[in-house]
């Protein structure tokens, strides 16, 4: 069945024509029915890092013009929208605080908790993840299990172009107040992200715990403690101070994860 709707959707990308046939929107309507239940996923986690499926990113790029404009009321709030909210939070065990709001399209696994945010389309949120206070998590970001995203993180969407891999959020992360993580970064297992942290695809990421500073570009590498900082850059018209990420330390493997969090907060002394 997955590849027939692969081919479907294939077809109708190379030709938009064909959106005009039920049997192309229905195979759309299916692939975003899949994401929502979390069956599908935008990238997902294979031997030696992620693959990205690049169809299903353009089963949702191709889901926007074979939806209607329609009004949608929740209580006093009014919605002008193509896109259905979310609403099957109780049977899949989120909770949901009033002002969360997830598009249908996003999966949201059990245990997940959200505070006033919103989850774009094609996301996936794994299980035991909080999304606090007025974090947003993009269209295909890809969320795993137990991270903390915490108030005002804000995890970019990425579309197009459709083979860019998405913003990543491995397992058992803690993503610090008013992080911005976009363009595809990944960051890895049990990584700690300080308060105020940028990531871009052109963010250079630096480990200064060695005697020789180790540069990243768009990883962070698992149980890293980081922070932001800044390194001279020369310009024609003189040398300016532009932003970087410094890795400062390591959590530690010997100590569970709560305990392992507080500490590399403490003794690095890292704002979250």
């Amino acid at each position: 069945m997955i590849a027939e709707l692969k081919k479907a959707v294939e077809d109708a990308w190379e030709d938009r024509n064909l959106l005009n046939f039920k049997e192309y929107r229905n195979a759309i309507e299916k692939v975003i029915h899949h994401l929502d239940l979390g069956e599908l996923r935008v990238a997902e986690p294979i031997l030696d890092g992620w693959a990205v499926n690049d169809w299903i990113k353009k089963a949702v790029i191709l889901y926007f013009p074979i939806r209607e404009m329609e009004e949608i009321e929740v209580g006093p709030f009014v919605f002008h929208d193509k896109m259905k909210l979310k609403t099957d939070y109780k049977e899949r065990g989120v909770r949901v605080v009033p002002h969360g709001i997830a598009r249908y399209g996003a999966h949201l696994a059990k245990g997940v908790i959200m505070m006033p945010s919103y989850v774009n389309i094609g996301a996936f949120v794994d299980e035991g993840t909080m999304v606090d206070t007025w974090a947003t998590v993009g269209s295909c970001a890809q969320v795993g299990k137990n991270v903390h995203l915490s108030g005002g993180v804000g995890l970019g969407g990425v579309l197009e172009p459709v083979q860019a891999s998405p913003v990543i959020i491995e397992d058992n992360c803690f993503i610090g107040s008013r992080a911005i993580v976009v363009e595809g970064v990944r960051i890895g297992k049990e990584a700690v992200l300080g308060a105020n942290v940028v990531l871009t695809a052109s963010t250079k990421i630096i480990d200064v715990t060695g005697e020789e500073p180790v540069e990243h570009k768009m990883y962070v590498p698992e149980r890293s403690v980081v922070i932001p900082g800044s390194y001279t850059k020369k310009f024609p018209a003189g040398e300016y101070q532009v932003p970087c990420a410094l890795i400062i330390g390591k959590r530690k493997e010997s100590t569970d994860k709560k305990t392992s969090l507080n500490d590399a907060l403490r003794e690095h002394n890292v704002a979250i």
